[in-house]
């Protein structure tokens, strides 16, 4: 349809699901998914965020954006990075953690065009719906287990948002028939239950780290949250997420990601389209004119983390009210 197909290139990093990859039908569910479930979580933050939470939804949007651009090696010549729809979720509850993958995942599309901009429906439902909503209900399942559960809750429901992600990929590529559901599930679980246990491990001292500090921050925790020491709270996980996003993007591994490896090995790969159907300003994390490319991501990274920190505090800022009707602070989110 005139379109550019191509296979990506090894450097990119692209990381989730191209246009291309899956056919409309497809695409238009996903995409009525996704819009079910954010215009649900806005109702619910409207009615149940508290205010003073709302800085901690730019601060968690800043550290999961920046974390994305840190691909580890995996294995085999492959690489993961951080999802985050389930550290959100721990952090603000399934209806926060839906609106902070949104926004991450629409920055993303749009100026770096990292992920399709009409597959940004198919990777809201799969990162923010399926593996942060699914993500904490795992989570709390796990709790419920009694001591042990408390323990293993954050890295089970990590690992467990990972796999359900790709899972809920392989159904995508099926639907599209793009790959047989039998073959693509058993490769993209495969290669993601090995990432999974990157995504737990991150989860889990990220989570820890915030416990031992300030556990009030938990979104089971929320309800005695106090306003002071917030903005020292926001600022100092802003600071990290700008780290991130500045210091070590740069040497992230440039292996591809698990997607990428399967589309290689199965062989539809060439289905991608790489002409962005909306121009980004800054393709593939990288600031053009700048000669470095270690200068060039680096920069991109602080941008893009910034952004995303300001936009998301502007639009909840604007979505929650600072008091609610009846005079009185929001209850926590469920």
């Amino acid at each position: 349809m005139g379109e550019e197909r191509r296979s990506l290139p090894p450097t990119s990093t692209n990381t989730h699901i191209p246009d291309g990859f899956l056919d409309a039908k497809t695409l238009a569910v996903t995409a009525g998914l996704a819009a079910v479930g954010v215009t649900t979580a806005v109702r619910l933050a409207q009615a149940q965020l508290p205010p003073r939470r709302v800085p901690l939804l730019g601060v968690t949007a800043a550290f999961v954006f920046a974390a994305q651009m840190v691909n580890f090696p995996v294995a085999g010549g492959t690489s993961g990075h951080l999802l985050g729809g389930t550290l959100a979720a721990v952090l603000l509850g399934p209806s926060g953690a839906v609106l902070v993958m949104t926004a991450v995942l629409t920055l993303q599309s749009l100026i770096f065009a990292d992920g399709g901009v009409l597959a940004l429906g198919a990777n809201i439902f799969n990162m923010g719906m399926v593996s942060g909503v699914g993500g904490y209900y795992v989570y709390r399942g796990v709790r419920l287990l009694g001591a042990y559960g408390s323990v293993a809750a954050v890295p089970v429901a990590a690992w467990c948002g990972t796999v359900m992600a790709a899972i809920a990929t392989a159904g995508e590529l099926s639907l599209s028939g793009v790959v047989p559901w039998s073959v693509g599930v058993l490769a993209m679980a495969g290669v993601h239950m090995v990432m999974g246990v990157g995504e737990a491990l991150i989860t889990t001292l990220v989570v820890l780290a915030i416990s031992r500090t300030r556990s009030e921050i938990l979104a089971d925790e929320a309800g005695g949250l106090p306003s002071r020491g917030m903005g020292e709270t926001v600022v100092f996980g802003l600071v990290i997420s700008l780290g991130l996003g500045m210091f070590v993007s740069p040497l992230a591994s440039t292996w591809p990601d698990g997607l990428k490896t399967v589309a290689a090995t199965l062989g539809f790969l060439e289905r991608a389209v790489t002409t962005p159907l909306v121009p980004s300003l800054i393709p593939n994390y990288v600031l053009p004119g700048i000669a470095s490319p270690a200068w060039a991501t680096a920069l991109a990274g602080g941008i893009g983390t910034t952004a995303i920190f300001l936009l998301v505090l502007g639009v909840a800022r604007l979505l929650v009210p600072r008091r609610r009707p009846d005079g009185g602070p929001a209850s926590p989110s469920p």
